[in-house]
């Protein structure tokens, strides 16, 4: 009797629970279901939209836009196309000097006014970028576009077309400045150093790639202080996942506010969505330089060095030092062997700052003024020591 009572008991208890968890099982489908509606469960209210201009964010959608459209507008037109050029020569001019061999003097004048005054027809092929940055038409752009190329075209965004000489070049950077006469006036950029470039911002890049003219991608900042595939030898790049494309290089990257950021310089793969470009308070610092006098000025040691690994503290038993560079060679006669340096010291410090690697200790003794007596503080048999070296001169 007693044990079917509790059966009973039981199987009550089990419909219980079923009905229960049926029923809360109805009660979250159901707002679900309003959920997916557009039904706003907190304060009844419904969240559909019957038309994407109701939105909430709409205006912010909008805004964004409008400061795209308000960069091409203000940035464009100082961004120029680079072409490199050749001449044609007819095949009938061809064969005429070839057949006259002898240096007559009618044959030396028809030859110079061939080359002089008569009409040149000419081939071009695009390039490349570049920015007009002053009114006296003085244009930025990558040393890689116009290297090993004589003749070079500059487009204007209006389509008007001017050769350009090259003022200055830094392999160093990848930079190089070219130079335009017109009588015209010129559209030129401004530019604003700011140290306040964050992973993440909104970027956007304008340029011509694959030779079409103007044009414009856009993105975020994807890293900074990257390094890339070797195209220039001091590599502190900024990364981003804006479209650079065969021809980008030379054009600016800039930010929403429609400050230029960097200059456009390479790509990891053509639609890898990785492109760098070199920051614009670098390029600044060299632009100067190369207007000026055609060649940046660097400082200069004379030592070939390395990164001390882990593994190369523990071969020279050192524990208590993390970071520094190994000088694995020393030129003759250099500032470094003047100074008393010498193959196997291990520099910590330079001139009071810490170094990393060897692009920190690169750029450091780079950015050092000519003729500063700097100190350095290394370690030479596993003791501390410091030097005084005088900074030695090189230039692109």
């Amino acid at each position: 009797m007693n044990s079917s009572r509790s059966n009973i008991n039981y199987s009550w208890k089990v419909i219980l629970g079923i009905i229960f968890i049926s029923f809360l099982y109805i009660i979250y489908e159901k707002n679900i279901y309003l959920l997916v509606q557009g039904f706003d469960l907190t304060n009844n209210k419904s969240t559909t939209y019957s038309n994407s201009i109701d939105h909430p964010q709409y205006d912010l959608i909008l805004d964004l836009q409008s400061a795209f459209i308000r960069n091409v507008k203000n940035v464009g037109p100082t961004v120029v196309n680079i072409s490199k050029v050749k001449e044609i020569i007819s095949l009938d001019l061809k064969e005429f000097y070839s057949n006259n061999k002898y240096d007559y003097w009618w044959l030396v004048l028809k030859k110079w006014i061939d080359k002089n005054i008569r009409g040149k027809q000419f081939i071009s092929e695009s390039i490349g970028s570049g920015i007009i940055i002053n009114n006296k038409g003085y244009i930025l752009t990558n040393y890689h576009v116009i290297k090993n190329h004589k003749k070079i075209l500059i487009r204007l965004s209006d389509s008007r077309d001017y050769f350009a000489r090259i003022i200055g070049i830094d392999s160093k950077t990848d930079l190089a400045v070219l130079k335009i006469n017109s009588f015209r006036k010129l559209p030129y950029a401004t530019f604003q150093t700011s140290q306040n470039i964050k992973v993440g911002q909104w970027v956007m890049a304008i340029g011509s790639p694959y030779g079409l003219e103007g044009s414009v991608s856009v993105g975020i900042i994807s890293g900074m202080g990257k390094s890339s595939s070797g195209i220039t030898i001091d590599e502190n790049f900024i990364q981003t996942d804006a479209s650079i494309n065969p021809g980008n290089s030379g054009g600016p990257l800039i930010d929403l506010n429609g400050n230029i950021i960097g200059i456009n310089t390479t790509l990891v793969g053509e639609g890898s969505g990785v492109g760098f470009a070199i920051p614009i308070t670098r390029v600044l610092r060299v632009v100067d330089e190369l207007i000026d006098n055609g060649y940046v000025e660097r400082g200069w040691l004379g030592v070939g060095i390395q990164t001390m690994t882990p593994a190369l503290f523990t071969a020279f038993n050192i524990t208590s030092i993390k970071s520094g560079v190994l000088i694995n060679m020393v030129r003759p006669n250099s500032p470094a062997e003047m100074g008393g340096m010498t193959q196997g010291d291990i520099v910590i410090q330079f001139d009071g700052k810490k170094i990393h690697d060897t692009a920190s200790f690169q750029r450091m003794v780079d950015e050092s003024q000519v003729g500063k007596i700097v100190n350095l503080n290394i370690l030479r048999s596993g003791l501390k020591k410091k030097l005084y070296i005088k900074i030695g001169e090189v230039n692109s």
